[in-house]
């Protein structure tokens, strides 16, 4: 295994490799684009990196999927590091294009959500038609083959294009939130200001199954910050459930509620524990009465009392 490259999704320019960036280590590390999310990941997969940085979230459009999707299947990975990046586009077009020359425009899928109104109100006769990355379609404009590209102005210089319209955003304060992804390891010491990811696999679908589930988390005190469906590919109606949740899962809380999921579900995969980004112990919400490790550790001492008949 490559011990000093990382992959991430590319080519140059795109918002993933701004976010890489971001991080102390990638200073060291050979960056190496790669033109999909699966293939960054399988490239950690084969021991062609050590790590891959890709995207798993937005604030407008929420999970993505493709990443949630391999996250899910295949040989399992890690999460081991989040980063979180303001969004904000650029139309990229060739030097001299007004916008009255604009016709065809591209960009990453994530991204249309994220533009919609400003292309309604400036370009609403332009075709779009998605690029495999922001970035990718910065180079496919280059080429000649659109007219424009929704990419983050950064990128301009790398495709020889030039930044017609900045700053555009349909939501203010607009993040896209990505994760640094390893192979299978001990999680990181807890922090105080963690999260834990998991993928949770339903049994079977009855009334109150998905309730059954949030009930593990809800009993012990555990705050949600994510839960997506994706399909399983098993047939309509087969879906598994990607969590966030607050904490780490050597806190007693996180660890008892990962236990419970794993006596009533057919499938756990744990993707994580790692520190949230931007945060720290002192931004925590206080915990629940009852649900700190103390309060665990004291219930499980008076339990084992009691059967000792000294409670």
């Amino acid at each position: 295994m490559s011990a000093t490259r990382y992959t991430y999704l590319g080519p140059e320019g795109t918002f993933t490799e701004a976010a890489l960036r971001t991080l102390p280590e990638s200073a060291t590390r050979e960056l190496v684009p790669m033109v999909s999310v699966p293939a960054a990941l399988d490239a950690v997969r084969n021991g062609e990196a050590a790590a891959a940085l890709v995207p798993i979230e937005n604030s407008v459009e929420g999970g993505v999927t493709a990443t949630l999707d391999e996250l899910a299947s295949g040989e399992p990975l890690m999460i081991y590091r989040e980063v979180l990046l303001p969004i904000a586009f650029a139309l990229l077009v060739r030097p001299g294009t007004a916008l009255s020359d604009v016709k065809t425009v591209t960009g990453h899928p994530v991204a249309q959500p994220q533009v919609r109104n400003w292309l309604r109100g400036h370009l609403p006769e332009a075709l779009w038609e998605s690029a495999a990355s922001n970035a990718d379609g910065a180079r496919l404009v280059q080429e000649g083959r659109f007219d424009a590209a929704f990419a983050g102005e950064f990128a301009a210089a790398t495709y020889g294009l030039e930044p017609l319209v900045t700053e555009i955003h349909d939501a203010e304060n607009a993040e896209t939130r990505f994760v640094l992804v390893g192979r299978p390891a001990r999680p990181a010491a807890p922090t105080g200001a963690d999260k834990t990811s998991v993928v949770i696999w339903l049994g079977d679908d009855h009334p109150g199954a998905l309730l059954e589930l949030l009930q593990e988390f809800a009993v012990r005190g555990v705050n949600l910050m994510l839960i997506q469906s994706r399909p399983t590919g098993a047939g309509i109606g087969n879906y598994c459930f990607a969590v966030d949740a607050e904490g780490h899962i050597s806190d007693r809380r996180v660890g008892e509620a990962l236990m419970g999921l794993k006596r009533i579900c057919p499938k756990v995969r744990f993707l994580g524990s790692y520190p949230r980004a931007g945060m720290s112990p002192a931004d925590v919400r206080p915990l629940r009465p009852g649900t700190s490790d103390t309060a665990f550790i004291e219930a499980s001492d008076w339990l084992a009392r009691s059967q000792d008949g000294r409670a």
